[in-house]
């Protein structure tokens, strides 16, 4: 099986220079990757992404922090377009599990990303209201996890082979933080992978002679000691 990877972020200029990489499978975006992108209007500017990009899959965040206006902007959010995927937090920021609207909105057979999922006991809570007839995703925080000293690998091995029962449902990486996550993604048959625009570009120079890596180092080295004109 192939790890797909997607693209993490709401800059245009990147989104439309990347969707014609055939490397990227889709992108994943949040509130927080729209406001850095200089997002004015939520809808408007998620349109306007939507133009470029109209046929990779892509997943775009409900904003609300209650039931009934998660509900109302997930619907809303669908209707811009047959690629995305509504995310959905799995809880609210008071701490509330968010299973309601993820099962109204799956019995609907809209596509849906779960995100912010930390934990296996997360996992199990999602899977058990998901249905088998439409698409989801279930986004795990790897990086996140791992910079708070939790090894995720135990909870990816877990998660994804609870949701081989369910064909419907894939399994994301998600807070990439180097490129090596990407090898660790395949090696456990994850599903996908979201990214940074600049670790995707590291991917892309995988296949680098080691013997050039070591050289390429080393001038590196080098052309800063000559630039500060370092003695000993």
């Amino acid at each position: 099986m192939r790890t797909k990877i997607f693209c993490d972020s709401a800059d245009y200029k990147i989104i439309n220079r990347l969707n014609k990489n055939k490397i990227v499978s889709g992108f994943t975006t949040n509130p927080s990757l729209m406001r850095n992108a200089g997002a004015k209007s939520y809808k408007l500017y998620s349109q306007k992404i939507l133009k470029i990009c109209s046929k990779k899959p892509i997943s775009l965040e409900v904003f609300a922090d209650d039931k009934h206006n998660m509900l109302k902007q997930a619907y809303k959010i669908n209707n811009w377009g047959k690629n995305i995927f509504v995310k959905i937090p799995v809880v609210n920021s008071k701490g509330r599990f968010m299973g309601d609207v993820v099962k109204e909105l799956n019995s609907k057979g809209i596509k849906l990303n779960i995100t912010a999922v930390y934990t296996f006991n997360q996992v199990k809570k999602i899977f058990r209201i998901l249905n088998s007839k439409s698409n989801s995703i279930i986004s795990i925080f790897a990086g996140r996890m791992a910079d708070k000293g939790t090894d995720p690998i135990p909870i990816f091995k877990k998660s994804i082979k609870l949701c081989k029962r369910n064909k419907k449902i894939k399994i994301l990486w998600a807070s990439t933080r180097e490129a090596y996550n990407y090898i660790q993604a395949k090696q456990l048959n994850c599903d996908i992978i979201t990214m940074p625009p600049k670790i995707i570009q590291k991917i892309e120079n995988f296949r680098s002679n080691p013997r050039k890596l070591t050289i390429d180092t080393v001038k590196g080295f080098l052309t800063d000691s000559k630039k500060s004109k370092f003695k000993v």
